[in-house]
């Protein structure tokens, strides 16, 4: 069995025992969050319906909280004089899916 959830703007397949990197949850380490289900796979059967899948909870624990690679952004602009140089470091989090209770 597996599902797709939804975690911030990205749509991510797990099972359970899965972890999976997202984008920074606000939640503690070792606590308990729940990802709204989008579609469930149970035994070749596909459930994509909104009243089962309202029902449907996939549950996970916040294993780490994390920072992504440095990302180097440079601007230029040829014969102004203007240069420019920025970085950006996402923040990330190791979720750790548990269970996926398939509401009926």
């Amino acid at each position: 069995m597996y599902a797709i959830v939804k975690t911030g703007a990205n749509q991510e397949k797990v099972a359970v025992g899965d972890q999976i990197v997202t984008n920074r949850v606000d939640a503690a380490l070792g606590s308990k969050i729940e990802l709204p289900a989008l579609l469930v796979v149970e035994d070749g059967a596909i459930t994509h319906d909104r009243e089962v899948l309202s029902a449907t909870k996939v549950m996970a624990e916040v294993v780490s909280h994390s920072r992504g690679p440095k990302i180097n952004i440079q601007h230029y602009r040829n014969k102004t004089g203007y240069k420019r140089r920025l970085g950006h470091r996402q923040e990330l989090t190791t979720l750790r899916v548990t269970d996926i209770k398939v509401g009926k």
